[in-house]
């Protein structure tokens, strides 16, 4: 796997890392190194040397450094020099930056070939609101593309994922959980989204580049199971507030085997088994006649974790719940 040491003046890279890591996963083989004020050129190129070092190889090494010209750019461009064949370095980080480089160590083993694909990204996840501010550039004719491959069988929905999470369209899944299952489209299916607007639009807003997002209630979902010839190979995310949410669809007719369980919030009521899921009673029932219907679970986060036991994680909310009458 391709090493990848983020360098800052000051905090900036043990910071962003930590940003990276709650969107993205623990990452393995990523070195921070801070360049402080009371540090000079000779401290920061130890630090430097000491992070490769720490890494499980200095044969792809990727730096993602905060700027152009400054310490931390110069330093590490002196060791850059031995091993400019292999070695690269990228300037301007940023966090879609950062989550995209991660993303690409999964298909991609040389320093140079992430660091020349994840320029676009950091350009890309620079936006402003209101949108008219965007400086305006001159139009040009795109370069004839050949169709993107949409997967699936030809003339049918494929569904790449199936997941409940509370937050519905966040950072872990337009990054994480989309480069690894590889949608075309991102379907939240939600009685209650779907008839809010400022929701909608929030959602919308976030999906990720190339891949469409909708969402639509519950029961136009069962509709196009039911009918989705016209969809022509694409390959859907589908994403449930819910358990209750994705029961219903699923007893509606959507054909799902496999749900991934990512996040549910706590409120009022529920018990909470572990950091990220939250149960009442409906819930923990709601599962089980999941798991009846043939439903299988995927109780994981990103997809770089290890999924954890739902029948062990349901029986720890059942004994807190009956603990509390």
């Amino acid at each position: 796997m391709v090493g990848i040491i983020l360098a800052s003046h000051g905090n900036f890279a043990s910071g962003i890392m930590q940003s990276g890591s709650m969107i993205f996963g623990e990452q393995e083989n990523v070195q921070a190194v801070t360049f402080q004020p009371n540090e000079g050129p000779d401290d920061l190129k130890a630090h430097l040397q000491e992070a490769v070092a720490k890494l499980d190889s200095d044969e792809q090494v990727l730096f993602l450094i905060d700027l152009w010209g400054g310490s931390p750019f110069n330093q590490a461009n002196g060791l850059f020099e031995d091993h400019k064949d292999k070695w690269a370095i990228v300037t301007g980080l940023n966090l879609p930056m950062l989550i995209e480089a991660y993303g690409s160590r999964l298909s991609m083993d040389s320093a140079q070939e992430i660091a020349a694909h994840i320029i676009e990204a950091g350009r890309d996840g620079v936006k402003i609101k209101p949108e008219d501010l965007e400086p305006k550039t001159e139009a040009v004719a795109p370069a004839a593309a050949a169709p993107a491959a949409k997967g699936g069988r030809p003339g049918s929905l494929t569904y790449v994922l199936a997941r409940i999470d509370s937050r519905l369209l966040h950072g872990q899944v337009a990054t994480a959980w989309s480069k690894s299952v590889n949608p075309t489209r991102i379907i939240v299916v939600s009685d209650s989204v779907a008839h809010d607007k400022l929701r909608k639009q929030l959602i919308t807003d976030a999906a990720p580049a190339g891949i469409k997002a909708h969402v639509i209630p519950i029961d136009q979902m069962i509709k196009i199971a039911k009918d989705d010839q016209h969809f022509g190979g694409e390959r859907a995310l589908l994403l449930f507030e819910t358990p209750e949410d994705a029961l219903k669809a699923i007893e509606g007719g959507v054909p799902l085997k496999t749900l991934n369980v990512g996040s549910m919030a706590h409120s009022v009521g529920k018990v909470q088994p572990n950091k990220v899921l939250a149960f009442d009673q409906t819930d923990i029932d709601t599962f089980k006649t999941l798991k009846e219907k043939g439903v299988s679970f995927d109780v994981r986060k990103v997809p770089g974790d290890q999924p954890d036991n739902m029948d062990a994680i349901l029986k720890k909310a059942q004994d807190a719940l009956n603990a509390q009458k």
